[in-house]
């Protein structure tokens, strides 16, 4: 009789089969890494992939950003089908971008356009650490340079998102030629008197933060945003000094001087509009 009640109390302890597993939908939930909370994915979207728990700015594909700007049915992509060649024979390069533009459903790592944000027109270039690490490689920076000239001959403003490892070995000094491009298409906006609103996101570094990035007439990050040049371990051994701990952070910048401010990601079309508003004249 003991025997009995003891299978049947196995019975009703055995864990989930895998196909039981397998009937919950891959990507239905996203755990926080910051506080480590479960959330239905769809409602993390929902609230532009910020933590309702504690604030935490996940990581935002490039036309999920864009939408989250623009006014509904106003933006426009353009130069959507450019793509990178393999300039340095680089073993397997072409392979890694095909597979990146399967997984992220982009041809490179920037999406350029134009629309409007509360009413003002603007053209925009949001980066997109997907795809190769949002590394700039030539097409990148040929993007946001048209991107800037467009912005000069419509004499519109110009938004920049910015995310990035920094320049993409695969293309060598070709990636390095675009910091001098970007940051001249960007001096020619300016001598024109047109406004440029550089945005660091999660992360923004190497030569990407050494040039468009920085040079922005208003300097914004989002929260808790990883920004700088260099590794910090690099920059430790090389100064032979412990950096806080809060160092390359949107906080530590906005404390010294490189950021205007830190602003929310709930809170940045608003920001954008006020601004865009100011400059409307």
């Amino acid at each position: 009789m003991l025997k009995d009640f003891l299978k049947k109390k196995k019975r009703y302890a055995t864990i989930p089969s895998e196909r039981a597993k397998q009937e919950v939908p891959e990507g239905l939930m996203t755990k926080c890494p910051a506080c480590r909370t479960i959330m239905y994915t769809k409602e993390l979207k929902k609230n532009l992939y910020v933590c309702d728990t504690c604030g935490h700015h996940h990581r935002m594909a490039a036309y999920d950003r864009m939408n989250s700007i623009f006014d509904s049915g106003t933006f426009v992509e353009f130069n959507q089908n450019m793509t990178s060649l393999n300039p340095l024979g680089f073993d397997a390069y072409e392979e890694k971008l095909e597979a990146d533009r399967k997984k992220t459903g982009i041809n490179e790592a920037v999406v350029t356009g134009e629309g409007q944000i509360g009413g003002f027109g603007a053209v925009a270039a949001v980066m997109d650490a997907r795809f190769r690490m949002g590394s700039m490689g030539s097409v990148v920076g040929e993007k946001i340079t048209l991107a800037v000239e467009r912005a000069i001959d419509k004499k519109l403003p110009f938004i920049l998102f910015s995310a990035s490892g920094g320049a993409r070995m695969q293309e060598g000094v070709l990636s390095l030629m675009q910091m001098a491009k970007t940051s001249a298409a960007l001096q020619k906006l300016h001598r024109e008197g047109g406004l440029f609103i550089s945005i660091m996101t999660h992360p923004t570094t190497g030569g990407v933060s050494a040039s468009f990035a920085s040079l922005g007439d208003y300097n914004f990050a989002e929260p808790k945003a990883l920004i700088g040049f260099a590794g910090r371990r690099i920059i430790e051994q090389t100064i032979r000094q412990e950096l806080p701990d809060d160092f390359q952070t949107a906080e530590f910048l906005l404390k010294h001087g490189q950021l205007d401010r830190v602003v929310p990601r709930l809170e940045m079309k608003e920001t954008l509009r006020n601004i865009l508003d100011i400059h409307a004249s």
